[in-house]
């Protein structure tokens, strides 16, 4: 699973002109399921994030986690992450998992980020049609890969 941490002031998500979900202080979670990935990808995933110390103290240092700043999440399923680039001009997109294999981690994702911060969990729509606006606080932006936990 490739996920991009943002951490934001604020994010939404439009669908067909309709506001579907509104975070304030938190992440905005962009994430991809590649096709070999599993629960466990999930799982570790989620409890990297967790801990991720990308909020600031009151001396202005990434010291606090998101349970500490009792900030919220958005997440976005995000297909492009396994773009390849490798042979001409159209990206393709053969590493990233299926539908079916894909929504169920997805979803499973959400629900083990649920589980450790309840009501502070928003999610897109898998496959929806979606403007996603946010306010880039930093900017801090980070990349992780659950094929490269060690």
């Amino acid at each position: 699973m490739r996920l991009v941490i943002q951490r934001v002031r604020e994010a939404n998500i439009v669908i067909d002109g309709i506001q579907h979900a509104r975070i304030g202080h938190g992440m905005l979670l962009l994430l991809g399921v590649h096709a070999t990935d599993t629960e466990k990808d999930a799982s570790w995933l989620v409890s990297k994030l967790i801990q991720m110390r990308i909020f600031s103290d009151d001396a202005g240092k990434m010291n606090l986690d998101i349970l500490q700043t009792n900030g919220e999440i958005l997440v976005v399923s995000q297909f492009t992450l396994f773009a390849s680039t490798k042979k001409g001009n159209r990206p393709g997109f053969t590493e990233a998992a299926i539908p079916s294999v894909a929504i169920p981690l997805y979803e499973y994702f959400c629900s083990q980020l649920e589980i450790r911060l309840p009501g502070k969990i928003k999610k897109g729509v898998f496959g929806a049609d979606m403007k996603i606006g946010l306010v880039n606080d930093g900017p801090v932006t980070i990349c992780m890969d659950s094929k490269n936990k060690e």
